[in-house]
């Protein structure tokens, strides 16, 4: 217990006293309790000073965990002259109950279907030398109704069987204008993204320089792409299988015609 409250001193200017003898003994609760942690399994296991009550007001109590967060890595895991890439992915919960904040029926990877529970979008550095990754800030998704919406009018619609539509004619239609790919609309879970990615690149300031965000096969696509780079980063990320993404032409170029890219 002595070892995890030195540990946790670099954060002791942003928490009161109170709150940080409270966050030890949950954190020796978490680390020698077995099975899922609880708040009721933490209290067993968190011996003298980690009542049930305790717990209820440590968790009811606010605190700046991005700053928690960055003042532990940046006291205890940051190398110096290391180089380090950012990273993001979503997480789901499983979670049962009815009265869980921001709790709705999302898609598990793991489970390969939709099920009750809570998601979380996590942003990590990963220290490339150490190939070792450490979570740096962890938001809630809690979408909203017109969101969730809009995301079961695309579902439908993709069930609904498009009609045969008829062979066009070669050549651009008639009456089309040029479209300013330049402008983008972001959806509300990428403006969602880069306000917690802004947040988190002002907090860190010209500390720890970054270069790259690397993200999921579901941020291949150009307003991610387009997001990541109004943050001055560049993105790591998978293509769609239907991206349409050609090599260099190697070959000996001809004379006559076109040119070959």
């Amino acid at each position: 217990m002595t070892d995890i409250l030195a540990l946790l001193q670099p954060i002791a200017p942003l928490i009161s006293k109170t709150t940080l003898r409270q966050l030890g003994r949950v954190i020796f609760g978490m680390l020698v309790m077995t099975g899922r942690v609880t708040m009721l399994g933490i209290s067993r296991w968190a011996g003298k000073g980690g009542s049930y009550r305790t717990i209820q007001r440590l968790y009811n109590t606010i605190l700046p965990w991005a700053a928690i967060y960055w003042m532990i890595f940046r006291a205890l895991l940051f190398q110096s002259g290391d180089e380090y890439i950012l990273s993001g992915d979503e997480v789901v919960v499983s979670k049962a109950g009815d009265e869980t904040y921001g709790k709705d029926c999302i898609f598990s990877s793991l489970a390969q279907r939709p099920i009750p529970g809570l998601a979380f979008f996590a942003f990590s550095l990963i220290n490339v030398r150490l190939r070792r990754s450490t979570p740096i800030q962890v938001e809630q998704v809690v979408r909203s109704e017109e969101e969730k919406a809009a995301c079961k009018a695309k579902t439908q619609a993709r069930k609904v069987k498009k009609k045969p539509e008829e062979k066009r004619k070669p050549g651009r239609p008639k009456g089309s204008k040029n479209k300013n790919k330049q402008q983008v609309e972001l959806s509300p879970e990428l403006k969602r993204i880069q306000i917690w990615l802004q947040a988190l690149l002002n907090l860190m300031g010209d500390i720890l320089p970054l270069k790259y965000l690397a993200l999921d096969g579901h941020f291949g696509n150009y307003p991610a792409a387009w997001m990541v780079l109004q943050n001055q980063l560049h993105i790591i990320s998978k293509l769609r299988y239907d991206a349409a993404l050609f090599l260099p032409f190697s070959g000996k170029k001809k004379k006559c015609g076109c040119r070959r890219s």
